[in-house]
């Protein structure tokens, strides 16, 4: 049977998991494996750790994946037998969304170009922004704008498989302007574009400071959601006992909803050890539903 270069990857993956012996399962940080945890790297690349640290740190923790990797490091992390989940592939910038329509012939290139690139190199998922508001631009003009530029979008999408998130980010905090900052909006266009490769990525850090209601609304709303971040708050730090959201309960809340995707965090470490804090947070969030 002939088998095409994204189904050997996503194989040979397999079969370094299957070939684990008990031992091996023993000394990782990941016991139960009810979900499939990350780390986004610019955050350890934030505490000087290189992707090639991280992955072989990741590697040996347990971790399924790296998250928000450029294509010129897909190589390094699969070479350490990790995922890429979410792939940067120049699809605009947070400011620049598809709300915005001057931005849509961009983002449509980079997907164009690179999305086949991804599905060959087994990435699951990339990534675009809902963007900054535009300054007399309404939320339904905004909603109708990103609609289209998605629906455009999903076909290269569809065709190779690879599914496109769009993230939930904070306008209180960290990305004064952004328009997706509400699930409400957030979903609208999701729902409306209506496609298995299409999907929201639903930031817990994020969605915390804007509004909360986390678990219910990762309950509700779950068949939408294609992706995970984890960040304590306050600070995105550590989500340890210095923060006020409780990750075992919220990825008991994800493990329920049956989701097979992948769960990064995408916290900053703050201690002196900041793949300590990652091991850390992967034992906190392996866990039983």
């Amino acid at each position: 049977m002939n088998l095409s270069r994204r189904e050997a990857i996503v194989g040979a993956g397999a079969l370094t998991l299957s070939a684990m012996t008990p031992a091996d399962a023993q000394d990782k940080t990941v016991k139960k494996g009810k979900i499939k945890q990350g780390a986004c790297l610019w955050c350890w690349t934030s505490r000087k750790v290189t992707l090639e640290q991280l992955c072989k740190a990741g590697a040996e923790m347990g971790l399924a994946c790296i998250d928000l990797v450029k294509p010129e490091g897909w190589k390094v992390v699969r070479d350490h037998g990790l995922a890429v989940s979410t792939g940067l592939v120049g699809a605009g910038s947070i400011a620049n969304g598809v709300n915005d329509k001057k931005h849509h012939d961009t983002i449509l290139r980079a997907f164009e170009e690179n999305i086949p690139k991804a599905a060959a190199e087994g990435v699951r998922n990339v990534i675009v922004m809902f963007g900054n508001r535009v300054p007399g631009m309404s939320d339904p003009e905004a909603i109708d704008n990103s609609i289209e530029c998605l629906n455009k979008a999903k076909v290269i999408a569809e065709a190779s498989k690879v599914t496109i998130v769009l993230e939930i980010l904070n306008s209180k905090v960290d990305h004064a302007g952004y328009i997706g900052d509400n699930s409400a909006y957030c979903l609208k266009i999701i729902k409306a574009v209506n496609s298995s490769y299409v999907k929201y990525l639903y930031d817990i850090y994020h969605a915390q400071i804007m509004e909360g209601d986390v678990m219910r609304t990762i309950q509700k709303e779950s068949q939408w959601i294609g992706h995970y971040h984890t960040g304590g708050n306050p600070g995105r730090a550590e989500i340890d006992e210095t923060q006020e959201l409780n990750y075992v309960a919220i990825t008991k809340a994800v493990i329920k909803t049956g989701f097979a995707g992948y769960y990064a965090h995408e916290f900053i470490p703050k201690k002196a050890d900041p793949i300590q804090s990652l091991r850390d947070a992967v034992a906190l969030c392996d866990v039983e539903a």
